[in-house]
């Protein structure tokens, strides 16, 4: 059904073709030379249609199956009478009509689908107002008749459930399109595309859903900087920079299993340690300050060295908000940036 929905204008192309070559080995056998070769004139005429799919012009290839069914339904219901059912044909190209209609012609521009439905119809009551009483111009063996009748009325059948598949088959994929493109919009609006962990966006949540639960309110926040990042960036270049961020990334997850671990922007992160109490939380950032400090990032051979330096607090029942207790880790963080940096704080200078 792929191949069918991306090729479906040469496949219409083609089954039109087929359809009139049918067409045109029944009236010869019946005798009918008129419409032997006005077929082959719709045979050749699908044939082109079929060159300008290949070179993709698909506008005259519309039109002319438009026309050319509109003509051979006309002409074929003169020639062989209302009880043929040539007019069977104009049905059958409605849901063309409409399909690719509404591909080729966008906003405003519909009217002209429109149109060619209402000339369609007209066309249709106009054969039966003229035809439907009168006698056939050239009489149709019985069998013939009753071909001709069962044919169309299947090519008419056909179009619509075809034509409905492929555009049902349009749908659904497009919508599963959407769904996966809405997904990964989503996933970009809360993981970072570096380090694939939670940004700023999807980290304040999980801390606030922390907050607002009795069972899992006790937990920690460490801030953490890496010192002197713009100095690696401008001695190694950012793809290095990069690289000591996924290094540190990859650290952080394996010391930190089970904790919520964000990028929280540039070179800091943000640790949320669930069930832990202020001095278990010092001792397992003293270790992972340590585990940082020797565990170098190996670039092209180079082993580029980074410190962290971290602000560390305890969830309280004065905080209300993730942004309070975050404040107060990042100025902890700030001040063993002031003194010294490639070190843990966990009190205020004032306590």
């Amino acid at each position: 059904m792929h191949v069918l929905v991306h090729n479906s204008f040469m496949f219409t192309v083609a089954i039109m073709g087929l359809v009139h070559a049918i067409l045109l080995v029944t009236m010869w056998l019946s005798g009918v030379a008129e419409l032997v070769r006005f077929n082959v004139l719709s045979v050749v005429v699908y044939l082109f249609c079929f060159i300008l799919c290949r070179l993709g012009h698909i506008m005259p290839v519309y039109v002319s199956v438009f026309l050319e069914v509109t003509v051979y339904s006309s002409v074929a219901t003169r020639i062989a009478g209302w009880r043929s059912g040539s007019y069977f044909f104009l049905f059958s190209i409605i849901p063309i009509i409409i399909y690719f209609g509404c591909i080729l012609f966008k906003g405003s521009k519909r009217w002209i689908v429109f149109g060619m439905l209402v000339i369609n119809f007209a066309t249709v009551v106009v054969l039966y107002l003229i035809y439907a009483d009168a006698a056939p111009m050239q009489a149709l063996p019985d069998a013939t008749r009753k071909f001709l009748v069962i044919f169309s009325a299947f090519a008419m059948v056909f179009a619509v459930v075809f034509y409905n598949a492929i555009y049902i088959y349009s749908s659904e994929s497009e919508r599963g399109s959407l769904e996966q493109k809405n997904k990964q919009l989503s996933l970009d609006a809360t993981e970072d595309d570096l380090t694939n962990l939670l940004n700023r966006r999807g980290f304040l949540p999980v801390i606030k859903s922390y907050m607002g639960d009795e069972r899992t309110k006790h937990f920690c926040i460490a801030f953490c900087d890496l010192d002197n990042f713009k100095r690696i960036n401008d001695s190694h270049g950012h793809d290095c920079g990069d690289e000591v961020l996924r290094n540190v990334t990859r650290l952080l997850k394996r010391e930190m299993h089970g904790c919520d671990v964000c990028r929280w922007g540039g070179e800091e992160f943000i640790i949320l340690m669930r069930d832990y109490d202020l001095a278990v939380a010092k001792e397992k950032m003293e270790y992972i300050r340590k585990t940082i400090e020797t565990t170098p990032t190996v670039f092209f051979n180079k082993h580029v060295s980074i410190t962290l330096t971290i602000g560390v607090e305890e969830n309280k029942d004065d905080y209300k908000e993730p942004e309070e207790i975050i404040k107060v880790a990042d100025e902890r963080m700030y001040y063993g940036k002031q003194h010294g940096k490639n070190i843990v704080i966990w009190e205020d200078a004032t306590s």
